[in-house]
């Protein structure tokens, strides 16, 4: 692999002092589990401790960088062209309950266009990351998406709407003509991750929707410099601001596409 560029040093070592933190709330959290009061106010705590890091080393790089995080909002800086996408714990409902899966997601935008994405879970230690035009990297491996062409022989990861989000009965039947037609489905919790892995060719393809910028802006630019698609699920191609992802390799895309929408 080539040599790290220093946008991508900034990044990663961001990633890193902030995973630290959470490396050891995560410890705390699975302590948590049996007190009465319960560990949600804990993991708030935890993610804007993370989020304080993340912004803190960002800045020190790149002062003059704006900012759109998942809890603090949109922050302008000096240079309006270039803005930190941030989400310091993608997965908060399973790093909640001490499952190991949940990441730090960072993103850089250049004049409303994502040029560089970072996805990393401080748990397994595995980093995906990518420039745009650069391709991407897993740890010390390319980023390739799956070469698979058939969906018989796919797995498809998807999100599934909680109590209080989406309309559960139009899901269901969308999941139901989706698992009819493929090897298995994945609902891991953590849609940055979700990208990750079908850009590493772990997942054939993923669906949601109902998504914000800061899940997805990393790993929409991971997948596409892994060689695959990533549009709205309609076949738009804005998935970092409309919230409605499908990414695949060329040749699932569309099959897929027409199981989500039947004409």
């Amino acid at each position: 692999m080539a040599l790290r560029s220093a946008l991508m040093n900034v990044m990663t070592a961001a990633a890193e002092k902030a995973a630290r933190g959470l490396k050891r709330d995560f410890g705390e959290v699975e302590q948590l589990q049996v007190s009465r009061k319960g560990p949600s106010d804990f993991v708030s705590a935890a993610d804007l401790r993370a989020e304080k890091v993340l912004m803190t080393e960002l800045s020190k790089a790149r002062p003059k960088f704006g900012f759109l995080n998942e809890e603090g909002g949109e922050i302008k800086g000096e240079d309006d062209r270039y803005r930190w996408i941030i989400d310091p714990i993608d997965g908060t409902t399973n790093f909640l309950h001490g499952i190991p899966h949940f990441a730090i997601s960072i993103a850089l935008e250049y004049e409303d266009e994502i040029v560089a994405g970072l996805i990393y879970n401080p748990i397994t230690d595995e980093m995906f990351s990518a420039e745009k035009g650069k391709g991407g990297s897993f740890n010390s491996h390319r980023l390739r998406v799956s070469s698979r062409g058939d969906l018989r022989d796919s797995v498809i990861a998807t999100g599934i709407p909680h109590r209080g989000r989406g309309h559960h009965g139009p899901y269901l039947k969308t999941l139901g003509r989706v698992m009819e037609n493929v090897a298995g489905i994945r609902r891991m919790g953590t849609a940055s991750l979700d990208l990750a892995y079908v850009a590493a060719g772990r997942c054939d393809g993923y669906w949601e929707t109902g998504l914000s910028p800061w899940d997805v802006a990393a790993g929409v630019l991971l997948v596409r410099e892994a060689g695959g698609f990533a549009t709205e699920v309609a076949g738009g191609k804005d998935p970092v601001y409309t919230g409605s992802v499908l990414a695949t390799n060329a040749k699932l895309h569309k099959p897929l596409q027409e199981l989500l929408i039947p004409s």
